[in-house]
Parts: C-alpha cells; sequence; structure tokens
C-alpha cells in the first residue's frame, strides 16, 4: 500500500498513475475514487457494489469500484472524505484481501494493489477521533510526500512550457513560447492552487496569445500582469471577446 500526500492541485492522481503504470499490473484495470465525491447514502454500494434486491433502488446486480480494480490498481483519493462505517469496512477489505457485496453472504478474493490519497492530515484526524488509526497504519506503508510548486519554483518554467504542449497536442495551433518576463512573473507568483492553478493559467495565456510568444501581460492580473485592460480584448480564432476591467 502506498499514501501520497500533498496540497490539492500537486499531482497526487499523477503520481498514483505513474506507479501503477511501472508495477507488474500496469496492463490491468486503473479505478480512481474520489472518497469525497462518494454519495453519502451510496458509498458502501459504490465501493462494495451490491446484489439485486440488496436495498430499495437496488434493481440489478452491481460491481463495486474494488471488484472492478481487480487485477490492477486502486487508488482512493481524499481517504480522509470517508467516514468511520466505511474505514471500518475498508480496513477489513485491506487486512484480508475478501470482498463481500450487500445483500450477499459469501465473500471472495480481490487482488488489488490500493493507493490512497489526502491532502488533510491524518495523524491529526487520528489524534482527534475522526479517522482510524489501524486505517492509518494499514494505508501508510509507504509514504510519498509531494511538493507544492511554491517550494519548486525551479520547475515552473519547465512545466509551462510541457503544458503548452500538452494543450497544442489536444488542440492544435502553431508553436508557441514564453517571453522572459512571462517566465519571471510565473516564477515569483505564490501558487496556491500548485500545478492546477498553473495549467489554468497557461491555458488562459493560450487563449489571449495572438502569435507564437505569450508575454506577461497575456497573463492573469493575479499572476503579474502590469497592464489593466479598459478595452475589449479580441480572442483569436473569432472565440469571442473578453472583458477585463484590470
Amino acid at each position: 500500500s502506498v499514501l501520497v500526500v500533498g496540497e490539492t492541485g500537486t499531482g497526487k492522481e499523477l503520481a498514483a498513475r505513474s506507479i501503477h503504470e511501472q508495477s507488474k499490473r500496469a496492463k490491468m484495470p486503473f479505478v480512481a475514487v474520489n472518497c469525497g465525491a462518494l454519495p453519502e447514502q451510496l458509498v458502501e454500494s459504490e465501493l462494495f457494489g451490491h446484489r439485486k434486491g440488496a436495498f430499495t433502488g437496488a434493481e440489478t446486480h452491481r460491481k463495486g469500484l474494488i471488484e472492478m480494480a481487480n487485477g490492477g490498481t486502486l487508488f482512493l483519493d481524499e481517504l480522509g472524505e470517508l467516514d468511520k462505517a466505511t474505514q471500518v469496512k475498508l480496513l477489513r477489505f485491506l487486512e484480508s484481501g475478501e470482498l463481500r457485496r450487500i445483500g450477499e453472504n459469501e465473500a471472495f478474493h480481490v487482488d488489488v494493489r490500493v493507493v490512497c490519497a489526502t491532502n488533510r492530515p491524518l495523524q491529526e484526524m487520528v489524534d482527534e477521533g475522526t479517522f482510524r488509526e489501524d486505517l492509518f497504519f494499514r494505508v501508510n506503508t509507504f509514504e510519498i510526500r509531494l511538493p507544492t510548486l511554491r517550494d519548486r519554483a525551479d520547475d515552473v518554467k519547465l512545466l509551462a512550457k510541457h503544458l503548452i504542449e500538452r494543450h497544442r497536442s489536444k488542440h492544435g495551433g502553431q508553436p508557441v513560447t514564453l517571453s522572459k518576463d512571462a517566465v519571471e512573473s510565473l516564477k515569483t507568483h505564490i501558487w496556491k492552487g500548485n500545478v492546477r492553478e498553473l495549467a489554468n493559467t497557461v491555458e488562459y495565456a493560450l487563449t489571449l496569445c495572438d502569435g507564437d510568444k505569450i508575454v506577461a501581460n497575456a497573463l492573469p492580473d493575479s499572476i503579474g500582469s502590469t497592464t489593466s485592460f479598459a478595452a475589449p480584448i479580441s480572442i483569436p480564432n473569432g472565440a469571442g471577446v473578453l472583458w477585463s476591467s484590470g
């Protein structure tokens, strides 16, 4: 089991996928689950599955997400969002490897590599009694801490170039570079949203960029642009008009 720890936007799922792709399970399923997005009343069904008629609304048999990851990797993002009852059931599965769908009496074995991630301090949650200590020890066999973008300013330029190329590979267009002043603005910004915020910034700049170079004035005002736009800015390719009061 691996626990990936880092702020929102640092790339925890990317790290989990990298672990999966470099393992012997690479050809098997990678199933990502955002624990915080699971409906509270359906968490157990979503994870463990159910049989037809197990509860009101269970009109068909359904595999759970854990079973769907059989042979591969299960990525549990935002693990700290699980309630205590679900934590108990997850711990039982992690310790035994056996799964029991809701409404069934017989358990069966599932072979799954579990990678968990959190942006919450699980040890503090253990101390507060909101997260089970035994589950914390079980998922924290090997911990990977992802640094914030604020702590790796020298990587900003490289990441921005990668994000520009990724955007171009998806949407086409001519090659685009970063001007020196744009690079300086990006490197001095405090990236509270980490790489995710940088990706949004790059997309914004590419929308305003009318040419083959992104300059500082094409960046959002929050990134350090020194110009306030009092007139409409024409967006390339006829995408429309953006108004900004600076």
